[in-house]
């Protein structure tokens, strides 16, 4: 398992690699969300209320699931930050 992570304007983001899954959270103050994948990386993205939440929207774009995560969290989606082994998520 490999994991990075980035900090920016009080918003943590962790990037981690399981077995079956990419999985990007953001943390805002307590609130978070989850971007996952399947480790193929070809998969569309889920965002999730939570790393292990129910997945709520599907989206093909990782510029489109960083939008939704953002709302989840109340914040811009320019205020998140994104670890570098998470850049290359979505199609």
């Amino acid at each position: 398992m490999s994991s990075t992570e980035a900090t920016a304007d009080g918003i943590t983001a962790r990037y981690t690699e399981t077995e079956t899954e990419r999985v990007l959270t953001f943390d805002a103050g307590g609130t978070t969300a989850a971007i996952a994948q399947n480790i193929e990386g070809y998969a569309m993205l889920k965002v999730r209320p939570s790393a292990n939440g129910d997945e709520l929207e599907r989206y093909y774009g990782f510029d489109m699931a960083l939008d939704h995560a953002a709302e989840l969290l109340s914040v811009s989606p320019h205020d998140l930050p994104v670890p570098e082994a998470a850049e290359d998520m979505g199609m």
